[in-house]
Order: C-alpha cells, then structure tokens, then sequence
C-alpha cells in the first residue's frame, strides 16, 4: 500500500498528475479540486494522499491533498456499484464536506449531479453511508477545514452546528434538522438563535 507519495510535481494532465519522486515518474488521477489546487506548481514539492487501485490488468493510483478527502473516496468504495472512477467523479463534482452534508440531509439531487451517478445510484449510496457520517464530525471536519484553508474558523459553520443540536434536541431528526439550518441564510450578525426560529419556521 502506498499511503502517499511526496515529490516535485512535473506535469498537469486531464484528470492526472504525475510526481517524480527519486527519479521516478508517478501517474495519479485526482479529483478536479486538485487539479485547481496544484495549477501553476510545476516544479514545486508537494504531497498527495494516495490509494492504489490493483486489478487483472494493470495497477491505478488515485491521489488527495487530505487523509480526509482519501477517507471519504474509501468510503464510496464500500458502496455495491461504485468503483474507483465513479468515486473520483462524485468527489470532482461534489468536496468531502458538502457529501457528509448531502448524505445527512438525504439530499439525492446534490450527489446525482456527478458524472454517472442517478438518482437511484445516489439514493443507494445515502441509504449506505448514512450510518457512516454523523452530524457533529460533519461540522467538525468542515470547521477544520475552514482554518486549514483561511486561516480561521468559520463563525457559521458553528452557529449552524449549534442550531441543529437544538432541534435535535427538540424532538426533530437529524436529517430534519440539518436540512433546516442549510437552507438559512448566514448574514452579517446573526445569531444562534436567529437560525433556530428561521429553521423551525421551515419545519
């Protein structure tokens, strides 16, 4: 198993990378938010997270900027149907974080708009990995990627993690409230409690 490969980065393909580490050239396949990520790097040192993929006719490498992200693809793998390609496209059409939320809140339309996935393949897979995500490591995750990324925290992410708690709390399910604060708009100031009236004005 190789867990990641770290080397100078030497060519941006389609849907690909390849690394030279220690002479020698590796072909990855990576999500298209990678491929965002690295434009303009050629050349530089960088670090991908990687599975590998064996199979009668050949080996594959697929590649991540995070454990997390590579986490989630494993995930995709575990559900009947769903190999390698099509996980690596669910995660180009959708990130990691956005499909926890998408799986929580049954949300079929988000997950089916990547390439080759339906509205049957999408409900399959939310029936599959819903008991896989929970809502706290939802937030968490997002939060943590949130000060990866910026630099800081995201004041929203936990308004929304708080307000969900408390419907939770309130009887309603977790899908039913995790869908409800989403659909919140965030502006400048609000509150806690301002999300809590506008989601339970929507239940």
């Amino acid at each position: 198993m190789i867990a990641y490969i770290k080397g100078e980065l030497t060519e941006v393909k389609n849907k690909y990378l390849i690394i030279d580490h220690h002479g020698m050239g590796y072909e990855i396949a990576v999500p298209e938010s990678v491929i965002e990520e690295v434009s303009g790097m050629i050349g530089d040192t960088i670090k991908i997270y990687t599975y590998l993929h064996v199979k009668e006719d050949g080996m594959s490498l697929y590649g991540f900027s995070s454990k997390d992200d590579l986490s989630v693809f494993k995930l995709l793998l575990t559900v009947n149907g769903i190999g390698p390609k099509g996980a690596l496209g669910i995660l180009s059409a959708i990130s990691a974080d956005n499909l926890r939320f998408a799986v929580l809140s049954d949300d079929v339309k988000a997950i089916s708009k990547a390439p080759g996935i339906g509205a049957k393949t999408a409900g399959k897979l939310i029936l599959e990995l819903k008991d896989k995500f929970k809502l706290e490591d939802a937030f968490e995750a997002k939060f943590s990627h949130n000060e990866t990324f910026q630099g800081t925290g995201s004041p929203a992410t936990g308004i929304r993690e708080e307000a969900a708690q408390a419907l939770i709390a309130l009887g309603y399910s977790q899908t039913e409230a995790l869908a409800a604060v989403r659909k919140v708009e965030l502006k400048e100031n609000i509150t806690v409690e301002d999300v809590l009236k506008q989601s339970l004005r929507q239940l």
